[in-house]
């Protein structure tokens, strides 16, 4: 494959995990839901979102501390992300992202995950286009 023309965003939490889908065409994402369960529920329904929305890869954001540090979190996305390419055999791309959270809550959207996730998506067709 050379480059994926649809993608699946996710904001992963510990909590909730953020999505959004996107297109390469139009360089812009949308944001979908946000998944509030945890385990094996959580990868059934993202793999609904996987059927739905048929992407040719996912994206997921990797968090950092401001000075570039890795943390807890970064790990456990990083893990997320390996989870996901052994489950549903898709390319998965890592994007840096500080304060996705934090511009989205600027935005005073109910779901700030998946906007997280939209802009995840957003930074990845900014970088890769």
């Amino acid at each position: 494959m050379s480059q994926p023309q649809s993608l699946l965003a996710f904001d992963f939490g510990t909590k909730r995990v953020g999505a959004a889908f996107g297109s390469r065409f139009t360089g812009r994402a949308e944001p979908l839901k946000h998944i509030a369960v945890d385990g094996e529920a959580r990868f059934l329904a993202i793999a609904k979102l996987i059927k739905d929305w048929q992407p040719d890869a996912l994206v997921i954001g990797v968090p950092f501390h401001p000075d570039g540090a890795e943390h807890e979190i970064t790990q456990r996305a990083r893990r997320f992300g390996r989870q996901l390419k052994g489950r549903f055999k898709l390319p998965v791309f890592e994007v840096d992202e500080r304060y996705t959270s934090v511009e989205a809550e600027s935005y005073g959207v109910r779901d700030v995950d998946s906007t997280a996730a939209a802009l995840i998506l957003e930074q990845f067709f900014n970088e890769n286009l």
